[in-house]
């Protein structure tokens, strides 16, 4: 597969030659941990790639739950992206400002719509403005356009269907957090939340499917990272992390090597490490 697919990942290059394309729609999908003290809107609004709309991940979400930015209503989702000037037609292309970070749980969410032409930027805003390419703090000009729905339920998972897949063990589980978290080495970073991580799961950082410029590493090394961390992808795999979104840079990797059978566990560790009746394994997978 070539670095430069429509659908799941594009370069810099790629993008700075789509920028006059009238189909194209650029989306600054930046989120930070509560810890961080960072304003991603205020962020956008100084300096952004051009023609780029703000996704804010944390009120595109269902804010009926307790659980931080989980799926939102499909209504929901498709009035705040008509608002942003995005409907079918459009080639999306999805970035954050740490590089491939939360940009991916976007790609994920428009997916989980039923829209496929959208891809992620390899390393993000970093890589963009080490090349010095052109930013702006002018706003884009935002015009209506429709876009239909096709809501793809297998896509998502609740805690009810991976207690299930953890006892059955008939999906690879598959934790994307750092590998001292999965192990119950180190307190989450939410306050309540026990330490360990999923039984029968498997831990792929998703730092470790990254190269030291923020950009995805190639399809055949993702692919032997995750089957050294045993993972078996003869199973259909649901990824999880903290909060669900840097599993989808797990399932971005999946589609980069042809795997094409997952799921994302919307409430991750910030539901399963705060649910009492679920147990919890904690050491090496």
């Amino acid at each position: 597969m070539s670095q430069n697919d429509p659908k799941t990942l594009v370069s810099t290059d790629w993008l700075e030659e789509q920028l006059k394309n009238p189909d194209l729609r650029i989306l600054d999908a930046s989120w930070f941990m509560p810890a961080e003290n960072r304003d991603p809107r205020a962020e956008f609004n100084l300096e952004h790639i051009p023609g780029a709309r703000f996704f804010d991940i944390d009120e595109i979400s269902d804010l009926r739950s307790d659980l931080p930015h989980m799926v939102p209503p499909v209504e929901k989702f498709l009035s705040r992206v008509r608002d942003m000037g995005v409907g079918d037609g459009h080639q999306i292309v999805v970035y954050d400002r740490k590089g491939i970070f939360s940009a991916p749980r976007v790609w994920w969410l428009f997916k989980l719509m039923g829209h496929e032409d959208v891809a992620v930027l390899d390393g993000g805003l970093p890589k963009w403005k080490s090349e010095g390419r052109l930013l702006t703090a002018e706003p884009s000009q935002i015009r209506d356009r429709h876009m239909f729905a096709n809501f793809r339920s297998e896509m998502v998972k609740d805690v009810t269907q991976v207690s299930h897949a953890s006892k059955l063990q008939d999906y690879a589980i598959v934790d994307a957090r750092a590998a001292e978290r999965f192990r119950g080495e180190v307190e989450e970073p939410r306050e309540g939340m026990r330490s360990g991580h999923i039984p029968n799961s498997r831990n792929v950082p998703f730092a470790s499917l990254l190269n030291v410029d923020h950009t995805m590493k190639t399809p055949d090394e993702t692919r032997a990272i995750f089957e050294a961390a045993g993972v078996d992808l003869t199973k259909p795999a649901i990824t999880t992390c903290g909060s669900g979104v840097t599993a989808a840079i797990l399932i971005l990797a999946m589609e980069r090597f042809g795997k094409t059978d997952h799921a994302l566990y919307d409430g991750s560790w910030t539901e399963w490490g705060a649910f009492p009746t679920v147990p919890i394994a904690t050491g090496e997978a």
